[in-house]
């Protein structure tokens, strides 16, 4: 039977890897289907007009929120923030958009802030495969984007990160929140190729650099630092170690992390032969930015940790953030492989959700 027509019970480790695999590699088609199918959506002229937007969502449904947020920041018009909790901010009203996104439709946190937007007449969008999201768009005559994820055969959230990427630029442009056009997207999604080409499930040697990296990595906790326009990429990396390899990671930002880690890197000192810094650095940061990561990397070491530095080499800063997004997929693929971990269950979290439904 072919893997795409068995259930998750039915599949074998071997054949789960190959379709995490096989959804990175239909990144690209993905992001390509969002954008496309939000073009063709019919939103009222009223949602050009907002103040602010606020985003919630929760796990891989927020991913893509926080990367578009890092990159869009000196080129968005209006604020927005990504809001992962039960209730929005006091500040939501009806000149603001609320952009509910949850993958199956079902999450507790997102419906229930989708019905605070109701209440307080903010103008709402809904992004969703289906499930009570779905319903309650139907219902409300709510604008929404209902996606066949049919370039997700891995049918995870976390994995689903071409259609939000895709779907927040789609949005963003047709609302003229952006000014971003349908080449610069054919160029991200070609670019996207070039990486899928080079970094690759099927080249297990230190030629191929996700394989190297998680090597490296392996029986380690990656300590993952980024900035500026790669800080929500990176973000999702860590995601996806944590759910595919079940592996601890932690992420922190430059400038941030220089006015109170570098004291916190001293003690205890038997956790020093446990992490492993990897610096995600860019010929695009800003001068002050890159002077930082320089010094910081110095303290690291000096500290007794080992580091990697990642300087993307693509031209632009959005061919670099797809750029990390393949190289970081890959990684976690790989950290699976090496840990022997079912990359497509997550039982803890889905134990903890059975708890919490009970009465």
């Amino acid at each position: 039977m072919p893997i795409l027509n068995k259930s998750s019970e039915e599949l074998s480790l071997e054949e789960k890897y190959k379709l995490v695999a096989a959804t990175i590699r239909a990144y690209p088609l993905q992001l390509k289907q969002a954008w496309e199918e939000i073009d063709t959506l019919y939103i009222p002229d009223a949602y050009k007009n907002v103040d602010n937007v606020v985003v919630s969502g929760m796990g891989g449904s927020a991913l893509g929120a926080r990367i578009i947020d890092s990159y869009i920041v000196d080129k968005i018009r209006l604020p927005i923030e990504i809001y992962t909790e039960y209730h929005l901010p006091n500040y939501v009203s009806n000149n603001t958009l609320v952009i509910s996104y949850s993958y199956s439709g079902n999450t507790e946190e997102t419906i229930n802030a989708t019905f605070e937007a109701i209440k307080r007449k903010a103008k709402v969008f809904c992004i969703t495969t289906g499930g009570k999201l779905a319903e309650l768009s139907q219902k409300e005559k709510i604008p929404a984007y209902v996606f066949n994820p049919i370039n997700n055969p891995s049918k995870e959230p976390r994995m689903s990160l071409g259609y939000s990427i895709g779907s927040y630029f789609s949005l963003f442009h047709k609302l003229g929140f952006i000014s971003i056009d349908r080449e610069t997207i054919d160029e991200a999604i070609n670019s996207m190729y070039e990486f899928l080409t080079e970094f690759t499930e099927n080249i297990e040697n230190d030629k191929n650099l996700p394989y190297k990296y998680a090597t490296l990595f392996k029986n380690y906790i990656p300590v993952i630092i980024a900035s500026e326009h790669l800080y929500g990429i990176a973000h999702a990396i860590k995601n996806q170690i944590n759910e595919n390899a079940k592996t601890f990671a932690v992420l922190f930002d430059i400038p941030e992390l220089n006015h109170h880690l570098l004291e916190g890197l001293k003690n205890p000192i038997k956790i020093k032969k446990d992490l492993k810094f990897l610096f995600f650095n860019s010929n695009f940061y800003s001068e002050k930015i890159q002077k930082r990561y320089r010094i910081t990397s110095e303290v690291v070491q000096k500290n007794g940790y080992d580091y990697l530095i990642y300087n993307p080499r693509s031209e632009t800063k959005l061919k670099q953030l797809f750029e990390v997004f393949i190289l970081g997929s890959f990684v976690s693929y790989y950290l699976a492989k090496f840990y022997n971990e079912d990359p497509l269950k997550i039982p803890w979290v889905d134990f903890f959700k059975d708890k919490l439904a009970k009465k």
